[in-house]
């Protein structure tokens, strides 16, 4: 396919991989951002092939996982009423809440419909004027300029039976709380190309200064990936600290403008809190004040909707670690065991974003692993159409 089988040649990537060896003179750690890249380097066999080189550890760059426990109790408190329908993407239903899920509140009767975008949500506040819909809008920066889109339209058709529970998040002061803590060992970022497309990069110039750390911003097939390893490798091997752009076919310095003045025209920045770090400051976005009728925590009168619980709600899952880079998913004692896509501890385990998902359906090498250990684990595999494509870049580079 054009513009994209370029970006998964072997032959480039073998190059690459030969490359990224002889440029390191010592194992250097990077951190991707996104868990779409942990899940292409996952896939792809590159975190394995260069297990000797470089140090992948994966950070909170998945927005279903670091939606608060309190946001998701408050969707199932809503579902559960009379004429209330909570309408959400397909990736939220199994993550856990402090005691179930959404998808378990629907097995009891809850009200919930699955959605493929925010104006989809508006259309169904349209056709029933007599439910309250409630959109759970959650995601980073690349999804919020979609349900600002939602709440004009809205405006626009002057419903009354729509609002939002926002948990959007940003990624970048999710960052800069990782390189504060005491603990951190970052020493260059794979920057989320998803999310650049939309902010642009200028404002990690200011994080590069602050933080003396190479910034490069990369796509997810294994091409850009491979590249942006690269790149981070020859600044470190040289003391530079940039910003790198290696994803110009997506991202430009200043990003997407109108998406960005759709968000500043309905949402502020605000305090948030993620799931498994607390509250990051300026960490997500808020209605502004002449959008709050349609705020579902004003609207429902939930006062303590981010109130403080229980990481997960169970002491055992680690996903806390796993989110701030500490802990490789295989590493957790409960991995495989007590914690499986179908019966999850914790949200890394069940979102297509999360790096538990991602060391779960592939092995160090990039293929499926031998679920034969259980029937029930047996569904849990890569189909043919997500993985025949690509399966000759990850025997490109691991055939050196």
């Amino acid at each position: 396919m054009k513009y994209v089988d370029e970006f998964r040649d072997p032959t480039t990537a073998r190059q690459l991989v030969a490359e990224i060896r002889s440029t390191a003179t010592q194992r250097w750690v990077l951190m991707e951002v996104c868990g779409g890249q942990t899940h292409g380097l996952l896939r792809h066999g590159i975190e394995s092939e260069l297990r000797d080189t470089v140090e992948l550890i994966h950070g909170p760059g998945c927005p279903v996982c670091v939606t608060p426990i309190a946001a998701i109790d408050f969707a199932q408190e809503l579902a559960m009423r009379d004429n209330v329908v909570v309408a959400s993407f397909g990736d939220m239903l199994r993550v856990p809440g402090s005691r179930n899920s959404l998808l378990n509140v629907r097995g009891a009767g809850g009200h919930l419909k699955i959605v493929y975008s925010p104006l989809d949500a508006v259309t169904l506040a349209q056709r029933h004027p007599d439910q309250q819909v409630v959109f759970f809008a959650v995601g980073f920066e690349t999804t919020a300029p979609a349900t600002a889109l939602a709440v004009l339209q809205a405006e626009r058709l002057n419903l009354k039976n729509f609002s939002l529970l926002v948990s959007h998040v940003r990624v970048q002061p999710a960052m800069e709380g990782l390189m504060d803590s005491p603990d951190n060992r970052v020493q260059a970022f794979l920057a989320a190309g998803h999310v650049c497309t939309i902010t642009g990069i200028a404002s990690y110039d200011a994080f590069v200064r602050r933080y003396k750390v190479p910034v490069v911003v990369t796509g997810f097939e294994p091409i850009d990936l491979l590249e942006g390893i690269l790149e981070c490798i020859r600044q470190l091997e040289t003391g530079r600290k940039e910003v790198s752009n290696r994803y110009a076919r997506s991202v430009s310095r200043a990003g997407n403008l109108s998406a960005q003045d759709l968000v500043t025209q309905v949402y502020e920045v605000d305090d948030r809190p993620w799931r498994g770090f607390g509250t990051i400051p300026c960490g997500g976005y808020s209605l502004r004040s002449e959008y709050r009728q349609f705020d579902a925590e004003k609207r429902f009168g939930h006062v303590s909707l981010y109130s403080q619980l229980p990481i997960l709600g169970v002491e055992v899952c680690r996903a806390a670690d796993v989110l701030a880079g500490r802990l490789r998913p295989t590493a957790c004692p409960e991995f495989g065991t007590g914690c499986t896509p179908e019966s999850p501890l914790g949200a890394p385990m069940v979102s297509s974003e999360g790096a538990c998902a991602a060391y779960y359906q592939y092995d160090s090498a990039g293929r499926p692993p031998d679920l034969s250990q259980s029937k029930s684990d047996k569904s849990i595999s890569v189909s043919p159409n997500s993985s025949s494509d690509v399966s000759t870049v990850a025997t490109g580079v691991s055939k050196k």
